[in-house]
C-alpha cells in the first residue's frame, strides 16, 4: 500500500493505475484519510480520476463531517469536482443539495472573504496564477495560513446546475464572468460554453443586444458567447447560427477595442457573405495583428471551399503574406495553402513562406505547395528543418509524399 501512496504523492497516474490493477486498495488510508484526498489536496486530477475508476469512493465520510467531493468543492478545483461527482450517477439528492450549497456560499461570498472567514486570519493573502497548459485556461489560487483554494468556484456552481437541471438566469451567468474578467480564465470560459449550448433565439437575442453596452468587457464575453452559439452543438448535430455571422456586420463596422473587434470578426467569419467580406478587407491595414489576422478567414467562399476569388480578395492575402507579425502571416499561409485557384502568383507566395523565420509557417506553406502538385514542393521540405522529436506526428508532413505519389503515378499512366 505503501507504494500506492508514493504513487499518488508522485503525481504519477499510470503507475496509480497499474498498482490498482494488481490489487492495492483504492481507499488506502494515509494519517486516517483516503489517498484519494492527497489528490485533492494537491489539485491533481489524473490521479484522481485514476483512484476513481479503481473503485475510490468520492463520498466516503471523513473524520470531520467532509468527503473527499466536498473538500474538492470547497478547494474550489472545478475539474477535480466535475470528475468526482460524475463517478457516482446519479449522486444522492442529499449530496447534491449539499455541493450546490457550498458552491454557491463561496461563488456569492467570493473566495477570500470565504478564506478568511473560515481560517479566521486576517493577514496577507499569498496569491498565484495556474495555468493549465493542456486545456489554456487559469485560475487564482489563494493561499491564508494553512489553508489554500482556487477561485473556481462560480465555475463549479455553474457547471453543477446544469448537471442537475437547474437552469441559471443569463444575467446571473454574465455577472459570474465579469467577475473573473479574463478572457482566458476558468469561470469566464465555463461560461461562454454554457450559454454557448443553449441555442435558443432568446438566448441569441439576447447576447447580440450585449454588444450595445458601452463596457468593452460585457461586449467581448458577448463576441465569445456569438461564437459558441454560432458552433452550436456538434455531438447533436445542430447549428442553428451557423449562417447568421452576417446579423453581426454592423457591430463589427462601429467597434473600436481592437480585442472585441478581433473577437466579432472570429465569429463572423464562420458565415459568408458579401457584407462579411467588406468588413474583413477594411482591416487590411488595421493597427493590431490580431485584426489582420482574421481577414484572410472573412472572404467569401465558393461552394467547394476557395476554388476562386475576387482578385481583390487574393490580393489582399497576398499583401498580408508578407505582413510583419508571423500570427498574420500563418493565417494568410493556411489561406493560400487551401486555395484552389490556378494563379501562379499564389505559388510564388508559397515558397516565399518556406523561407520564413517560423518553422510552423514553413510546414504550412511547403503542405500548400504539396496540396498545389507544385513541383518546387520538394526542395521546399528541405527547408523545413528538423523537428522536435518530442511532437506528435504532424499530417502536414504526409501532403509532399502523397504529391510525388501523384507525379509517380500520372508520369506512368
Amino acid at each position: 500500500m505503501e507504494r500506492l501512496v508514493e504513487a499518488v504523492r508522485r503525481k504519477d497516474p499510470d503507475e496509480v493505475r497499474a498498482l490498482l490493477e494488481d490489487g492495492a486498495d483504492p481507499d488506502t488510508l494515509v494519517a486516517g484519510l483516503p489517498v484519494l484526498c492527497l489528490a485533492v489536496a494537491a489539485y491533481d486530477t489524473p490521479v484522481a480520476e485514476a483512484l476513481l475508476d479503481g473503485g475510490a469512493d468520492p463520498l466516503r465520510l471523513l473524520p470531520d463531517g467532509s468527503t473527499p467531493l466536498t473538500r474538492a468543492v470547497d478547494g474550489g478545483a472545478y475539474l477535480l469536482s466535475c470528475a468526482l461527482a460524475t463517478s457516482r450517477i446519479p449522486l444522492p439528492a442529499p449530496a447534491r443539495a449539499d455541493l450546490l450549497a457550498r458552491a454557491r456560499r463561496w461563488a456569492e461570498v467570493g473566495a477570500e472573504a470565504e478564506l478568511r472567514r473560515i481560517t479566521g486570519l486576517t493577514g496577507p493573502v499569498e496569491r498565484i496564477r495556474v495555468e493549465d497548459d493542456e486545456i489554456g485556461w487559469w485560475c487564482e489560487q489563494l493561499t491564508l495560513g494553512p489553508v489554500t483554494v482556487r477561485d473556481e468556484h462560480r465555475a463549479i456552481l455553474t457547471s453543477m446546475e446544469v448537471r442537475y437541471g437547474i437552469r441559471t438566469p443569463f444575467d446571473e451567468l454574465i455577472a459570474r464572468a465579469l467577475a473573473h474578467p479574463d478572457r482566458d480564465h476558468v469561470v469566464w470560459c465555463d461560461v461562454v460554453l454554457t450559454l454557448g449550448r443553449r441555442l435558443e433565439e432568446e438566448t441569441w437575442q439576447w447576447t447580440r443586444d450585449l454588444l450595445n453596452h458601452p463596457d468593452r468587457l460585457h461586449r467581448l464575453l458577448a463576441a465569445e458567447i456569438l461564437m459558441s452559439l454560432i458552433l452550436g452543438d456538434a455531438v447533436r448535430d445542430r447549428y442553428p447560427f451557423w449562417e447568421r455571422g452576417r446579423e453581426l456586420v454592423p457591430w463589427a463596422e462601429q467597434e473600436e477595442d481592437p480585442e472585441v473587434l478581433a473577437a466579432l470578426l472570429n465569429a463572423m467569419t464562420h458565415d459568408s457573405a458579401p457584407e462579411i467580406e467588406a468588413v474583413g478587407l477594411s482591416h487590411l491595414t488595421h493597427p493590431d495583428p490580431r485584426v489582420r489576422s482574421l481577414v484572410p478567414d472573412a472572404l467569401e467562399r465558393s461552394e467547394d471551399g476557395r476554388s476562386r476569388a475576387r482578385p481583390e480578395s487574393l490580393a489582399t492575402v497576398l499583401t498580408l503574406a508578407g505582413d510583419g507579425d508571423s500570427g498574420v502571416r500563418e493565417a494568410a499561409c493556411r489561406w493560400l495553402g487551401h486555395y484552389r485557384g490556378s494563379e501562379p502568383e499564389v505559388g510564388d507566395a508559397l515558397v516565399a513562406l518556406t523561407h520564413d523565420e517560423r518553422q510552423e509557417i514553413r510546414i504550412d506553406a511547403v503542405s500548400g505547395l504539396a496540396r498545389r502538385d507544385d513541383p518546387r514542393c520538394g526542395e521546399a521540405e528541405h527547408r523545413i528543418g528538423p523537428r522536435d522529436p518530442d511532437q506528435p506526428f504532424d499530417e502536414r508532413l504526409m501532403d509532399v509524399w502523397r504529391c510525388q505519389r501523384r507525379q509517380e503515378d500520372a508520369a506512368g499512366s
